[in-house]
């Protein structure tokens, strides 16, 4: 698919980060956009964004709230996507919903560890599900499932449990590659990608937060602020166990800035990237430098992927500051 030009697109996670970078420049070439999110407000912020510049007669910009976790929510959107973009078909599907949280079987809840398993892992199933016919029905289409790094290196450091994160994403980027060989036996007119991206300047830190406490705050809650001291003081962070609770409050604040303002791939880029490998029909899209040199050294090394010295020498490497 060369040209986005009156196709429409669908998108999940639409409402910050990728999803929203990814509704501005589909739009900005022409492309009608649906997308879902659990927040209204910030579906109307990127919303906003799309409509800066003057769409084109006739583009649609619609906006649908809905949980990815929840198969009857994405029935839901798929049913007013129809209605509202007064269609049949769609022609792109961007899985692109996520959320962080829930990394230890032992420190976390069962209930975060399969919140966020069921909306990384869970919301691209559905989101393939639920759209398989639309896509069908158009005469091409392509679906495009975001996984991660942690697809192929379950890991964030020595100090940081990542259990749930991984294994959705690695499921994530399993699937995809099973649907090549499926999709060209029943539908080959439909295409698929994995997206893995490493990292990209989101808000995913404080949005994983949000959806994880149910709060809607910035602010984290008494047993979260525990659990953070004691990741600090497990990562090496100096008199961690010293530090007042607004002093974690803080450093939780300075970590999620950090991670949006200070990555080496910015949301629009990573959105670019993404676009310019579904225009080239890549299957496999590794977004930023830090994601393709990071797949040089697993597979490089594959038994040294969660040795101390290989976290440490590549954290070096590319300038990751996680955790």
């Amino acid at each position: 698919m060369k040209d986005f030009s009156g196709r429409i697109a669908v998108i999940t996670g639409g409402g910050t980060g990728m999803g929203r970078e990814l509704a501005r420049q589909l739009v900005a070439e022409g492309c009608n956009v649906a997308m879902c999110d659990v927040s209204e407000a910030a579906m109307a912020e990127t919303r906003r964004l799309c409509e800066v510049e003057k769409l084109p007669q006739g583009l649609r910009v619609t906006t649908h709230v809905a949980d990815v976790a929840i198969e009857d929510h994405l029935k839901r959107f798929r049913d007013e996507l129809a209605e509202q973009q007064k269609t049949d078909r769609i022609h792109l599907l961007f899985n692109n919903a996520g959320i962080g949280g829930g990394g230890s079987l032992f420190t976390n809840t069962r209930e975060q560890w399969e919140r966020t398993f069921n909306i990384c892992w869970g919301g691209v199933y559905l989101g393939v599900r639920t759209f398989l016919p639309m896509l069908v029905a158009a005469d091409e289409a392509h679906i495009i499932n975001t996984a991660s790094v942690n697809g192929f290196w379950a890991s964030i450091g020595m100090g940081h449990a990542h259990t749930a994160y991984s294994s959705a994403k690695f499921a994530v980027k399993g699937f995809t590659e099973a649907l090549i060989n499926d999709l060209r036996l029943h539908a080959p007119h439909v295409k698929c990608s994995v997206v893995m991206p490493g990292h990209i300047g989101t808000s995913i830190v404080s949005n994983s937060r949000k959806v994880q406490s149910g709060d809607g705050s910035e602010r984290l809650n008494a047993d979260e602020v525990v659990l953070t001291r004691k990741r600090m003081v497990a990562a090496g962070v100096p008199d961690a166990d010293k530090m007042s609770d607004e002093d974690i409050q803080a450093a939780f604040a300075e970590r999620a800035r950090s991670f949006r303002e200070d990555a080496p791939t910015t949301a629009a880029q990573a959105a670019r990237i993404i676009l310019d490998g579904v225009k080239a029909e890549r299957w496999r899209i590794l977004v930023g430098e830090d994601a393709l040199r990071l797949d040089q050294r697993v597979r490089a090394t594959p038994e040294e992927a969660y040795e101390r010295a290989f976290y440490e020498s590549f954290a070096q490497e590319v300038g990751w500051r996680l955790g």
